[in-house]
């Protein structure tokens, strides 16, 4: 069984958003069939979360650095994601793998390296494009959260 994150009354507004998706975030992996070590896992940071006694900067960073944890966990050993995982990882990724490299290409055949640039907007492209396909697969296997991060 999977904890639930305290009920937090008088958060600031920032903080309050942040906390809301969390707690959707949590339901949403309640909804699917986790193995016990990795509710486990889950339950260690949902713990960890209770026990911050902050209501403001603090607790909100803890909560993403929590969330990601858990979200990082659920990709890595069950492949399940959220909405959009993969185009938002893809879309630097592709800058970076692709992008990069054909710039670089084409400013050295063209002799200015002023061309290095063209290469990231076609990198970025060529990432969103695989990070679409990654998260339409994901949804089609049943393994993405109802939810966007």
């Amino acid at each position: 069984m999977i904890l639930e994150p305290i009920q937090r009354p008088g958060l600031t507004d920032k903080t309050k958003i942040a906390y809301e998706q969390f707690e959707r975030l949590v339901i949403e992996i309640k909804k699917k069939k986790l193995p016990e070590e990795i509710k486990r896992v889950i339950n260690k940071h949902i713990t960890h979360l209770n026990s911050v006694r902050d209501t403001g900067r603090t607790l909100r960073n803890e909560i993403r650095k929590e969330q990601s944890k858990i979200v990082g966990v659920l990709a890595q050993k069950l492949k399940i994601v959220p909405k959009n995982y993969f185009k938002k990882t893809w879309f630097v990724l592709g800058m970076m793998v692709f992008g990069l490299p054909i710039g670089a290409a084409l400013g050295v055949s063209l002799g200015n390296m002023a061309f290095l640039g063209i290469g990231l907007p076609i990198g970025m492209s060529i990432g969103l494009a695989m990070g679409s396909n990654m998260d339409k697969k994901a949804k089609q296997e049943g393994r993405q959260l109802d939810i966007e991060l």
